[in-house]
């Protein structure tokens, strides 16, 4: 019995042992918790149901070099409700109006809200969705609806806003205004203007907390942001909206006509290197076309005979010809190893001069021209190419610059037809804005500058930085060549292969281009081009017109596919725009607008309290001056402000939408 009651009493104390053990092991995990682990702990539980989200920063405007718009972020705004935070007396009271309200702005039936509305009440949804994508007048009317104008805590109105990126020109200079997103891993894709200049107009993100409610949606907390973000700069592009739309409309006309697969313009200021405009067409299977890629600025091809003026270049500054010399086309056939080039003109053209051969566009001239002083040294070609830059990059800002491509002698690609081949064009790829670049520099006395898309960043009316002309080469050839050069370029124009295009009225001088492309594949897939400047005479613009596989039986030459958008584009640029400054500069126009607005600039700070006259501000000066002000600005159209919808003098409110027409 008594060895039993032993046993029985082991067996408590080994119990009460454990549960001794236990509870050291529970108060050890309770202080650890407490003192050691109860920061990690109570931020786990914060992290729940609290977070801190990023407030995108609103991004800068994109402008063209006349003030219009040429991409900004418009703000949108999405409406959610909070069912738990009215009392009950607010939501019986004013449900029913609040419904027709809705109604009346969005279009749906009041039963339609009402349902909405007590279902979530009922089931306590503290993150119903009632409008998204509404613009700040439409924002501000429901805002002022029964019950919602009693705010978030009373009312239950959630407003969350966002921003959208919106071109005002539509699909014209898409491409090269191009974009900047950035996906769930944070890699940024960089388009166009908006790409390379995405550090400007980005700006820098906010932060704001938000609290998890029911089904897992979350709703901001409060009613500020915890740091608030910082818009994005605007940049001021050199694009000129003019010319550009004159540049476009001439392309597209020229695709459509002729039935081709892609083509690019670009117009560059000769002094500046200022790209005024820059287009690129591709066709859709539909045979429609639309801004595609950047070909101008990426596609790399053999330029054909518009590299005869950099041929010409080199043997001229090496002295190896003049441009008096004579050469023989026999006719029209002449033959290098087992290759024979070929001239355009059946039975050729004779014997005649090496500038004649340039306005000719003789390729058995330039053939022989080129190889029979360099065949025994062929790098002195080549390294005089290479000395000008033709074999560089322009180092672009704009991503996706196509990369010259030259063989070299001794290289596994160099034969024995690969330099006079060369000496038209063929071997040898250069992208669009490169080979313009080369023109462009012949037009500015030999100065190479480097194209350039952009002016001046801005924040408001303070200028952040201002970009100038880079000069790549500030001599490519001597003053002689560049004279003997530019007088066969006006040649070309008044009695050579681009005579179709000449005016007795207005100089241009330039160089056509027909070269095959994709031979491999199949023959008659043809390159169409021109490239030149105006006036001849004083070259203020340089442009050049590079059209892909025009359809054959149409026409191919480049004289005839490329030359009359040329021609198009430099007209009008001095007809419809004149390059000559004709804004009225009398007293009473400087004082009606220069000086009003100057004024305004100086008042911003100063709690100006009406609203401005603005008509007749470009677009981005007007925007500038009323955001400033504190205004919201909607706008429609391009240019400078024709109209706008409050009158000056009329009381300034902050916040208040104004709406500018822009001609």
């Amino acid at each position: 019995m008594a060895t039993s009651e032993k046993n029985i009493l082991n067996r408590l104390y080994f119990v009460a042992g454990c549960m001794f053990i236990f509870a050291l092991l529970v108060t050890y995990k309770l202080v650890s918790i407490q003192f050691f682990q109860g920061a990690k702990y109570r931020e786990m539980a914060i992290t729940a149901t609290e977070k801190m989200v990023t407030i995108p920063a609103t991004r800068g405007n994109l402008y063209a070099s006349d003030g219009s718009l040429l991409a900004t972020s418009v703000i949108k705004y999405d409406v959610r409700w909070d069912a738990v935070s009215p009392s009950e007396e607010h939501f019986n009271e004013h449900i029913v109006s609040l419904s027709k309200g809705l109604s009346d702005l969005l279009g749906r039936p009041s039963s339609y809200y009402q349902n909405r509305f007590r279902k979530a009440r009922a089931t306590k949804n503290r993150y119903l969705f009632v409008a998204r994508d509404l613009s700040y007048s439409e924002y501000i009317k429901i805002k002022s609806l029964p019950l919602f104008n009693k705010g978030q805590f009373k009312g239950g109105i959630i407003i969350e806003e966002h921003a959208e990126r919106e071109h005002p020109l539509g699909k014209m200079a898409e491409r090269t205004v191009g974009y900047e997103r950035k996906d769930d891993s944070g890699y940024y894709t960089r388009v166009g203007l908006e790409g390379a200049y995405g550090h400007y107009l980005r700006g820098k993100e906010g932060r704001r907390l938000k609290q998890k409610i029911a089904k897992g949606e979350w709703k901001p907390i409060g009613v500020g942001n915890i740091v608030e973000p910082r818009d994005g700069y605007d940049v001021i592009s050199t694009v000129d909206v003019n010319i550009q739309d004159i540049a476009h409309n001439a392309l597209l006309a020229s695709l459509e006509k002729f039935k081709a697969e892609h083509g690019c313009v670009v117009v560059m200021e000769t002094a500046t290197g200022e790209i005024k405009a820059i287009s690129n067409l591709g066709r859709t299977s539909e045979g429609k076309y639309y801004e595609d890629r950047n070909y101008a600025v990426y596609e790399s091809h053999e330029p054909g005979s518009t590299f005869k003026l950099m041929a010409m270049v080199a043997a001229l500054e090496d002295k190896v010809i003049d441009t008096s010399q004579v050469i023989d086309t026999e006719n029209g056939r002449v033959k290098f190893y087992d290759r024979t080039a070929i001239d355009s003109k059946r039975g050729g053209y004779g014997k005649i001069s090496v500038a004649r051969a340039f306005e000719l566009s003789s390729n058995t001239a330039f053939a022989k021209m080129i190889n029979e002083p360099y065949a025994k040294k062929p790098k002195r070609f080549v390294d005089r190419l290479f000395n000008m830059g033709l074999n560089e990059k322009l180092g672009l800002e704009i991503k996706g610059e196509g990369s010259p491509e030259f063989p070299y002698p001794g290289d596994k690609n160099w034969y024995g037809t690969t330099l006079p081949w060369m000496a038209f064009g063929y071997g040898v790829q250069l992208t669009p804005l490169q080979t313009l670049t080369f023109y462009n520099a012949i037009a500015n006395d030999g100065e190479m500058v480097k194209p350039r898309f952009i002016k001046q960043v801005k924040e408001w009316d303070v200028v952040v930085e201002t970009f100038e002309k880079e000069v790549i080469n500030p001599k490519i050839a001597s003053a002689s060549t560049i004279g003997a050069v530019r007088e066969m370029m006006e040649n070309t124009v008044r009695r050579g292969t681009a005579k179709n295009i000449y005016s007795p009225d207005f100089s241009m001088a330039g160089k056509t281009g027909t070269c095959q492309t994709e031979y491999w594949i199949e023959p008659n897939r043809y390159i169409s081009s021109f490239a030149g400047y105006f006036p001849a005479d004083n070259p203020k613009y340089s442009c050049i017109v590079v059209i892909h596989k025009p359809e054959k039986s149409i026409g191919y030459y480049g004289n005839i596919v490329a030359g009359p958008v040329f021609k198009k584009i430099a007209q009008k640029i001095y007809t419809d725009t004149p390059v000559i400054d004709e804004v009225d500069l009398s007293i009473e126009n400087e004082g009606t607008i220069e000086k009003e607005y100057q004024g305004y600039y100086n008042k911003v700070n100063k709690s100006y309290k009406t609203i401005p006259n603005v008509k007749g501000m470009s677009g981005m000066d007007a925007i500038a001056l009323l955001e400033n002000l504190g205004m919201k600005v909607r706008f429609r159209g391009s240019g400078n402000v024709h109209a706008q919808s409050m009158k000056a003098g009329e009381k300034l409110v902050k916040n208040q939408t104004i709406t500018l027409e822009l001609l």
